[in-house]
Parts: C-alpha cells; structure tokens; sequence
C-alpha cells in the first residue's frame, strides 16, 4: 500500500508542476529525446535533473525544451547576463534559481548554456 501525500508534500509537487508555465505550447521538434540529455559534469547534471529536468525536459510545459535552439534563441538574443538575471530572480512561471537553492550564478550559466544548445549527434 503506498502512503498517501501529506497536504504539504502535495502543496511542493503542485509548485512545482505550476511553474512549468503553459502546457498548451506545441511540441518542438528534437533530434534526441530532451528527458535523456543531461550536462557532462556530474556536478550540474545533478543539479539538472534535481532543478531543471522537471519543465525543460518535456515538451509542452511551456518551458523551453532542452535542445530546442530555436525555442532558446528569443531568450539568449537578450543576452546570457541577462537570461541568468531572469533565472536567478525568477521569471514567468519560472520560480528563483529554478529551484536549484544551491545553484552560482556560473552553474546557472552552464546550465542555460547546456539546455539551450542543440544536442549533440547520435554516434552509431
């Protein structure tokens, strides 16, 4: 028998979906599965799938995809200061940091750089 949510446990796990913003945003198109990508430092990719996984890994939650250069694009024409500004402080559905409490502004940094590039190739 599995327990059941406490009213606080349900409360994060509803923050958390909530701040995936607009789940009627169309799919993007991707030469690898976004949920299998990960960064190559151990480091970040703990703090990816611990932090950002959750709404830059699927399509459709209003998040841009991690991958997706052209769901990236808009934001990064801003300028990187400034798109780790916005993930520092908060933007949108995004909540601060992205929930990585104990993320620098240089992990935030490499970890916008990492989702926003374009997968690497499959090796066969």
């Amino acid at each position: 028998m599995r327990p059941a949510l406490t009213p606080v446990a349900l409360s994060g796990l509803l923050a958390l979906l909530g701040g995936c913003g607009d789940s009627s945003a169309p799919a993007p198109r991707l030469t690898q599965d976004a949920e299998q990508l990960r960064p190559a430092d151990a480091r970040l990719a703990a703090a990816y799938e611990r932090s950002c996984l959750l709404c830059h890994g699927r399509a459709g939650s209003g998040a841009p995809t991690t991958g997706d250069a052209a769901a990236w694009a808009p934001r990064l024409a801003k300028g990187l200061d400034q798109l780790v500004a916005s993930a520092r402080d908060g933007v949108g559905g995004m909540p601060a940091l992205g929930m990585c409490a104990d993320c620098s502004e240089a992990d935030l940094r490499a970890l916008i750089v990492f989702m926003s590039a374009p997968p690497a190739p499959r090796q066969p």
